[in-house]
């Protein structure tokens, strides 16, 4: 998909080590900007209402996602999936602030594979329990639905692809989407059509780069509550 390159710089108004990971001439992450990514975690595990919880995340980056994942108390197994080796391998080395805590954590797996690939397989996201289904799905790859890092990608958001991804979850499991772009109404409206309920919401933030906020856009999809309840 291009070049990737991992690079640190000194922000001057602040003295922070500033880490970024870009693959072309495009930015994957910075660590400048992870407020959306804490919250895509923070409001998808938000609407679970139970214990024990075993969660995936698609897109590693720089681990802010994966690490607020863990800091709730509730999740019992993290697997966290990305295609870029490297990025996996900087953490296992300890390029990356993260590192060392996401390795470190038991809970915690880091698994090279195509995520979207994955999705849209009966086998799903975890090698060694084929078929296993999840609380909570958790995805930050690309721009947003419209705006892809690659073509291939497209057959996620879309009503086939959404409906596939909501057979991995179990009954009253989430899907929960990072976007850099507003709101979109025709998302919305098939993610409807795939989950039992489904909300974007608006995650402003500081750019500390420029004197005025940015926002970006967390979906969050719960799939029905079948389950047999007592009588």
């Amino acid at each position: 998909m291009g070049v990737l390159t991992l690079r640190r710089r000194r922000h001057l108004s602040t003295v922070l080590d500033v880490y970024e990971i870009k693959l072309g001439d495009e930015f994957l992450m910075s660590s400048l900007f992870t407020a959306a990514e804490i919250e895509l975690a923070r409001l998808g595990l938000a609407a679970l209402h139970r214990v024990d919880l075993d969660v995936v995340v698609g897109g590693l980056g720089l681990g802010y996602t994966a690490r607020a994942v863990l800091d709730n108390a509730d999740v019992r197994s993290l697997i966290v999936v990305d295609a870029l080796a490297e990025v996996i391998e900087w953490h296992a080395q300890a390029l990356l602030p993260l590192g060392r805590e996401l390795t470190g954590d038991p809970r915690c797996r880091l698994v090279h594979g195509d995520f979207f690939a994955l999705s849209h397989s009966a086998a799903g996201f975890d090698a060694g329990a084929p078929a296993r289904q999840f609380d909570a799905v958790l995805v930050d790859i690309d721009h947003s639905p419209r705006k892809l890092l690659h073509p291939r990608h497209a057959a996620l958001y879309q009503p086939e692809g959404l409906a596939r991804l909501a057979a991995h979850l179990r009954p009253g499991g989430v899907f929960a989407l990072w976007s850099n772009d507003p709101p979109d109404d025709a998302f919305e409206r098939d993610l409807a059509g795939a989950f039992a309920t489904a909300k974007a919401h608006v995650v402003t933030f500081d750019n500390l780069q420029a004197d005025h906020e940015v926002s970006n856009t967390v979906y969050v999809a719960v799939k029905a509550d079948v389950r047999q309840r007592p009588t």
